[in-house]
Parts: C-alpha cells; structure tokens; sequence
C-alpha cells in the first residue's frame, strides 16, 4: 500500500486544499480507502486524522471497504420499483448471500442499491459497472452474473 500511496502523492504538493482530490485518487489507486491509509493521508496533507475520516464518511462516493471487481447497482427509482425491482435485489442477495451495500468474500461483486440509473424504459434495470441490463425478471439474474467471470 505504501507504494500505492506514494503514487498519488506524487502528483500533489501536500497541501489541505488537496484532501478530497487525494481522496479520490486513493480510492481509484486502492479500490477503497483502507483505515490504515488514512493517517499517511492526513499527514502528508497536515490535516488532523479526524478531519480525513470526517470527509471520507461524509462523502457516499468514498468507501472505506474493499469492493468487488463488479459493481452491481440495481435500480430503486419509481418505474423500476413499480415493475419489480425488490424482487431483483433479493433474488441478487440470494444468489451472491449478501446484502445491498455488501461485498462477496471473494470480492468479486457489491451489491448497491441506487435512486435512479435513468434508464426507465429498461425498467426494472441494473447496471454491472458500465453494463446496463434492463427488462429484468429474477429467473433471469443467475444466468446474468454467471457470465462475468
């Protein structure tokens, strides 16, 4: 990690402006902001320890747990919740034995539930990282994440 962290800093003077920038490219270096890169975070950028886990846990786009190879986001808008988008999310909990907001053991998908991903006519959808799939029914889910590999 400590070669992780000095890439990024690499690109930045350390100054306390830098925090959330450093933040997210320690995120994007890592895949997560890991507890222990917070106190290197915090000096380098000669702010108090508190106030890097401050914006970490105040910003949602900042996760300070690892997260699968896939992101799987599934749709809790209005269309995509009147065409049955609780029945996704728990035939995906089912299937992968997590919750929304989890990640499986193996790290290969989390599991997040979203507002809207803009895609009402594909209703009920989910994106898979940059892949949308739309028009879902469960019976269709297993068969969906069984393809990425």
């Amino acid at each position: 990690m400590e070669e992780q962290l000095n890439k990024v800093f690499a690109s930045y003077k350390g100054e306390r402006s830098e925090l959330i920038a450093v933040l997210q490219d320690v995120q994007k270096e890592i895949g997560y902001l890991p507890e222990e890169a917070m106190g290197k975070i915090a000096h380098f950028v000669r702010v108090p320890e508190s106030k890097v886990f401050g914006a970490a846990t105040f910003y949602a786009q900042f996760k300070m747990k690892p997260r699968g190879k896939y992101i799987i986001r599934v749709c809790k808008g209005t269309a995509c919740h009147i065409q049955g988008s609780d029945k996704i999310s728990e035939r995906i909990e089912d299937f992968l034995n997590v919750e929304s907001g989890d990640t499986t053991d193996d790290l290969k998908f989390t599991l997040e539930e979203v507002a809207c991903i803009g895609a009402c006519a594909l209703a009920p959808v989910m994106m898979i990282n940059d892949n949308p799939h739309g028009r879902l029914v469960p019976d269709k889910i297993k068969g969906i994440l069984d393809s990425y590999e």
